[in-house]
Parts: C-alpha cells; structure tokens; sequence
C-alpha cells in the first residue's frame, strides 16, 4: 500500500467530468497541486454519496487552497456523470473501470456476501506537486467516512 512519503502511482483514465474526458495524475498535478484522491468503492450508495456531498461541500475550502478534488471509483465513466449530476457535484469522477488505480494503489477489496469483487476501499490520499504523497487515509469499513477536517489540514500543508 502507498504511504506518506512514497511517490504516487501515476495513472490516465477515464474522467467524468459532465462530459467523457482522460485524466493523467502527473499532468493535473502540474497544474492543480496538491491533488485529493478520494476512493469510494461505489457511486449510488449511502455511505459513498454521502462522502462525495461532504466533498462538494467543503469544495470552496479546497478551492481556496489551490488544490483538485477528484473521487474515483471502479464504477463506468457514464454512471459517475450520472452520480456527478445526481449530487450537484462540481469535482470530476475518474473511472478506474479496468481497476488498475485500485491496483497500483493497493487497495482493491471485496465484498463477497454480496458477490461484488474489486472494489475501491474507502481512502484519501492528498498528493503534492512533486507526486509525493503527503497523507493518505485507508479504512478497511466502508461505512467509515474519512475525517474532513484531517483532510482539509493535509492540503494546507501541502500547499
């Protein structure tokens, strides 16, 4: 698993956006540093809509810091934009669909009572303009939402 201090596994994928675009972590962050990864292992869920709206709600704190939210999710670029539109979410969704972000990161789980494999373990990483990850946050509960404020102090600091 990544931690503190490692570099972040770069990746491009599928980015809803409103639209269907591509996004590269090492280009965003030369122009969006520091970076908020938020995995969610599901869009339309309880739990996973109420992280993504507690995003959006601290959204101008983030924007006042200079710093990109993005959630990603294993779910298809065409739901996200459904799930974006459904909450009034202003950040961009990245589709990890082929579920390598999940894999490079370290955080692939499953939930196989329910027969449902591969998902994203709920997690925050804040990644700086030298790709280094400055905090992450990985719960093994996906009813456990990350701590905002902790979130919100770590872009501070990597800004």
């Amino acid at each position: 698993m990544v931690e503190p201090g490692d570099t972040a596994p770069d990746f491009t994928a599928p980015l809803a956006n409103g639209d269907v675009d591509s996004l590269t972590l090492s280009e965003a962050l030369e122009e969006d540093a520091p970076v908020v990864l938020a995995f969610f292992p599901g869009a339309f869920t309880s739990v996973c809509t109420t992280e993504m709206c507690a995003f959006q709600d601290r959204l101008s704190t983030f924007d006042d810091l200079d710093a990109a939210v993005y959630g990603v999710s294993v779910d298809s670029p065409f739901s996200l934009n459904e799930f974006r539109e459904q909450n009034d979410l202003e950040f961009a969704l990245v589709s990890d669909f082929e579920k390598e972000i999940i894999d490079d990161y370290d955080l692939s789980m499953d939930f196989a009572d329910l027969g449902v494999y591969g998902v994203a373990k709920r997690s925050v990483f804040v990644v700086d303009g030298d790709g280094e990850i400055t905090y992450s946050w990985v719960s093994d509960d996906p009813g456990v939402e990350p701590d905002y404020d902790e979130v919100e102090e770590a872009v501070a600091d990597a800004a």
